[in-house]
């Protein structure tokens, strides 16, 4: 699956959604993960109440599974998610490379159904018979 990070340095998770001018790509799957890309982004990003602003961020994450973000709007998250975006907040402190390691490890161990379905995976659901 692909995986996107909202950085303005290139190596923390610092920016809100819809003021970062970077936002770094990823593929991950249970063997590890591999840079594939950043899309960089530049005009009026700090204009609030532009919506204009995230067409092209949404555009370039048309194929991601997850974006990790230090903070997003409640509009801005609404048309996240109605593409099929699961956005993730984490603190502004977070580094790319030990998100990405604790992805993988999570991968690998019992991911949750939302991880699940992001990967593309069916979620197993187990129900308790009645007596």
């Amino acid at each position: 699956m692909k995986v996107a990070f909202c950085t303005q340095d290139m190596q923390h998770v610092d920016a809100h959604f819809g003021w970062a001018k970077n936002i770094a790509v990823y593929r991950v799957d249970r063997q590890g993960h591999a840079f594939l890309e950043t899309f960089q982004f530049g005009g009026s990003m700090f204009e609030d109440g532009n919506e204009d602003k995230l067409l092209p961020k949404l555009e370039a994450l048309a194929d991601v599974a997850i974006v990790y973000l230090s903070a997003i709007g409640a509009s801005a998250a609404a048309r996240v998610v109605a593409k099929r975006i699961h956005p993730v907040k984490v603190e502004a402190s977070e580094t790319i490379p030990a998100l990405l390691d604790r992805l993988v490890e999570t991968l690998n161990g019992k991911p949750p159904p939302w991880l699940r379905k992001a990967m593309g995976e069916t979620p197993e659901f187990h129900f308790d018979e009645e007596e």
